[in-house]
């Protein structure tokens, strides 16, 4: 699989981390870049001003010590105020700005912007032109295949991207009002690529090494973006690539790697948002991790009961003796 360009940086492999709301914070995304991913991309930021300065917003925009390229996504539908948030982001240190028009959340949809601005096509020509204009930085954006299966319009926003200078595309192939639910459809994908010369990501329900591969070659498309799958599995990234690169699958990490994986995450999200914060946001990826195992219910009783980072970690890490050593983490 060749390497993509998305402006002056190469995306090697071009297989990254999807942006999602609560979960791709700088700690999961340094995780999942050191594990292979060849990009990753920041939670939605408000283009809101108001907001920009709140903690929430101020952990979002913190990109110290993460490795190029840093790649931010704005959310919102105003053409202008979405051009200062690229231009407030740029200035924070965003390498790549990326656009999301795929958010199906009804919180984001109602306020018209995520996948909500799809049903407005001359919006999505002014938000794209006045973003490309703002920033000299490369512009990327995230669409679903349409706003329902009565409207996929996916091809036509592709279009106007392409048109607007946006310099790569990722296409979840589910429409709004399909959410998150069924299975991904790749045909309008496909004719996405078939239809424009900017890079295009494949997106949805790619969850091993044997989809990735078959995603691709259905697809043609120029990279994928893996979501829910990395979530609790963030070494996905590696073995989507080593398949893709030699037809061999990897065998999956052993227990102490995994264990070690975990307690690094956790260290990093105790010493990234304080270790109040840090222990409550843990609780989700404890679960993920643990979410294909016999013992998970038991495990995430003891743990979700853990409220210093110290008991978090010794039960955790007595979770991982408990079990046999000599057994993978179910995938």
């Amino acid at each position: 699989m060749r390497a993509m360009r998305i402006g002056p940086y190469t995306i090697d492999p071009p297989i990254g981390l999807a942006p999602m709301a609560g979960v791709t914070d700088k700690p999961f995304r340094q995780l999942c870049k050191r594990l292979g991913a060849g990009l990753a991309t920041t939670e939605m930021t408000t283009s809101d001003p108001r907001l920009w300065t709140t903690r929430k917003s101020l952990k979002r925009m913190d990109h110290a010590g993460e490795p190029a390229p840093v790649s931010v996504q704005i959310a919102g539908y105003d053409p202008a105020m979405l051009a200062d948030a690229a231009r407030y982001n740029a200035e924070a240190g965003a390498q790549i700005i990326d656009i999301n028009m795929g958010c199906p959340a009804k919180k984001v949809c109602n306020v018209f912007a995520g996948s909500a601005l799809m049903q407005d096509e001359p919006l999505v020509a002014r938000i794209l032109a006045a973003v490309v204009a703002a920033v000299d930085i490369p512009v990327t954006l995230k669409i679903r295949t349409g706003w329902n299966r009565d409207n996929k319009n996916g091809l036509a926003v592709a279009r106007i991207a392409q048109e607007s200078g946006i310099a790569a595309l990722a296409v979840h192939g589910r429409t709004r009002a399909d959410l998150y639910l069924g299975e991904a459809e790749y045909e309008t994908i496909a004719a996405i690529k078939q239809a424009v010369s900017i890079p295009v990501f494949a997106n949805g329900d790619v969850d091993t090494p044997q989809k990735a591969k078959a995603v691709l070659d259905y697809t043609k498309c120029d990279g994928l973006l893996i979501g829910r799958a990395a979530q609790g599995r963030p070494w996905i990234f590696r073995e989507i690539a080593h398949f893709l690169a030699t037809g061999q699958l990897l065998e999956p990490p052993a227990m102490d790697e995994v264990c070690a994986i975990l307690c690094g995450h956790l260290e990093a999200l105790y010493a990234f948002y304080g270790e109040v914060a840090g222990v409550r946001i843990a609780r989700k990826h404890l679960g993920w991790y643990a979410k294909d195992r016999a013992e998970n219910a038991a495990f995430r009783a003891v743990v979700n009961r853990a409220e210093t980072a110290t008991e978090q970690l010794r039960l955790t890490r007595d979770y991982f003796a408990a079990l046999a050593t000599d057994l993978p983490l179910a995938a």
